[in-house]
């Protein structure tokens, strides 16, 4: 069974925002998307792991919010991170609770803020893939 994809316009209908604000957040990676031809796609996985709202089921009742704070991390690496957790935390399969997952990069400070929301196993899980990477 195929999951279903919504174009950048039922996106922003259904969100209730602007499609250019819809294709600014694809530019900024904060929407996975796959362009097909001039156009965009975003899978309703990718929609429910936005909103944390699970369309058509019923997610878990409990959420968890971590905020992971790495301190003198170089751009370099921030930058490497900022890329790699995304992309496990899509894993094989799409979980019935997705989890939400932003990286915020102080230059300055040289500081790497990782929000993680998401169930109690998933977030552990990432704790624990987290705490691994920031041995490196």
């Amino acid at each position: 069974m195929s999951e279903e994809v919504y174009t950048v316009e039922q996106f922003a209908e259904r969100l209730k925002l602007h499609p250019k604000t819809v294709l600014r957040f694809i530019r900024e990676g904060r929407v996975r998307a796959v362009k097909v031809g001039k156009s965009w796609r975003i899978l309703r996985s990718d929609l429910e792991a936005m909103t944390g709202v699970v369309l058509g089921r019923r997610a878990s009742a409990a959420r968890v919010t971590s905020i992971v704070d790495l301190p003198d991390t170089s751009p370099e690496r921030a930058q490497h991170l900022a890329r790699l957790l995304p992309s496990l935390r899509m894993g094989q399969t799409q979980p019935a609770d997705p989890m939400s997952l932003d990286i915020a990069y102080d230059p300055p400070r040289r500081h790497l803020k990782v929000v993680i929301v998401g169930s109690p196993a998933d977030t552990a899980t990432m704790l624990k893939m987290l705490d691994v990477l920031a041995e490196d």
